[in-house]
């Protein structure tokens, strides 16, 4: 019997869980939820009773007790930036959970809100690990051409540092060792330089960089989206939603939907086929950059995430960039089995669980 450990995992209309039993998983559902009930809370952070007590429901119908659970991992969400690792829920992170510090408004942020109402309950520990809120960049991927503007970066760090780890251990070696780049290809693309087990350089996918996807714009000039402001009348706020739910797919096609998008580009749809062909042809661009952030030093190109389902996908990218290193596919994602092995390497005392400061993790270059 290993630790026991229960994730906690909330989406945009569904909440993830799972049991774990040291690397066994014992139980694992996606409790649905129905659009039209989450329209009736004024914010996200009013979810958590009803999101918990359907959590409750669920295991109770299925027999699952949570008597003797170890720790709650929530996923996080609204934090300040901060340095990758496992961190303690504590009262300063559920306040910026609740209050989405960063600006950033999901359902992952009653990730730590739901593991500490678990925790508390069955008196347990509580962690968070790896936030989407993981900000390690080197100081020479921070400046932009504007005084006073400087990067920072929102990507699925959880599963990119995950995927990174469980290869590396494939290779007989610990991530702090090796050199990777490492994408993240679902709903949302990152694609992310990893340098001796720390994420350098990456896009900020919130904001707009880097690769499109099947709800995100990526990357377009600032003079086309003024342009696209003023010919379409469009606000700030619709720019944003471009940026992380109606663009990419949505925008061009109509669906988020990729096994459409290709179902489509096989039956002759031109413009469906040249919109897949576009996504993974800027995804390969962007792991290019990103070894040369590396200098060609690079140890392996993980692909992580829903969409490396599609062998289309994994074989083009590995046309376009084979010859930097080896192209190695981890399809689907470890968002779960990743919150969970975080935690119990804390309990096994092979890691150290850091405290949020609430801090942003840069502060300036000082000059």
């Amino acid at each position: 019997m290993g630790y026991r450990v229960f994730a906690v995992n909330p989406g945009s209309t569904s909440t993830k869980i799972a049991l774990f039993d040291g690397e066994e998983c014992l139980f694992s559902r996606n409790v649905s939820h129905e659009a039209e009930k989450l329209a009736e809370f004024g914010t996200v952070a009013e979810q958590l009773p009803y999101r918990r007590d359907m959590i409750l429901e669920l295991l109770k119908e299925n027999g699952i007790s949570l008597e003797g659970v170890d720790a709650f991992v929530g996923r996080g969400g609204g934090l300040l930036s901060m340095e990758g690792g496992v961190y303690e829920i504590d009262g300063l992170v559920l306040e910026h959970a609740r209050t989405c510090a960063n600006g950033v408004i999901h359902p992952a942020t009653l990730g730590p809100q739901i593991a500490d109402a678990l925790a508390k309950q069955y008196g347990a520990r509580e962690f968070v690990v790896n936030p989407p809120d993981v900000d390690e960049l080197q100081d020479l991927a921070r400046m932009t051409g504007i005084d006073g503007v400087y990067r920072t970066v929102h990507l699925h760090a959880l599963n990119l540092k995950e995927t990174a780890i469980r290869h590396a251990a494939s290779m007989g070696r610990k991530y702090e060792e090796c050199n990777f780049v490492v994408c993240h290809i679902g709903g949302g693309v990152s694609v992310s330089a990893h340098r001796r087990g720390r994420m350098v350089d990456g896009y900020d996918i919130v904001g707009g960089e880097g690769p499109m996807s099947p709800t995100r714009c990526g990357a377009v000039s600032a003079s086309d989206l003024m342009t696209y402001m003023k010919d379409g009348e469009k606000t700030p706020k619709d720019i944003l939603a471009l940026c992380h739910k109606s663009g990419g797919f949505v925008s061009l096609l109509g669906t988020s939907d990729a096994r459409e998008v290709t179902a489509r580009a096989e039956a002759g749809d031109k413009k469906a086929e040249m919109a897949w062909n576009t996504m993974i042809y800027q995804i390969a661009k962007g792991i290019g950059a990103m070894a040369s952030v590396l200098k060609g030093d690079v140890d392996g190109i993980l692909l992580g995430g829903g969409m490396v389902h599609s062998e289309d996908l994994v074989e083009q990218i590995r046309g376009y960039c084979g010859y930097i290193a080896p192209v190695t596919a981890y399809p689907g994602e470890f968002e779960m089995e990743a919150m969970a092995a975080g935690a119990i390497r804390v309990l096994k005392g092979e890691e150290q669980a850091k405290h949020y400061t609430g801090k942003p993790g840069w502060n300036g270059f000082g000059f």
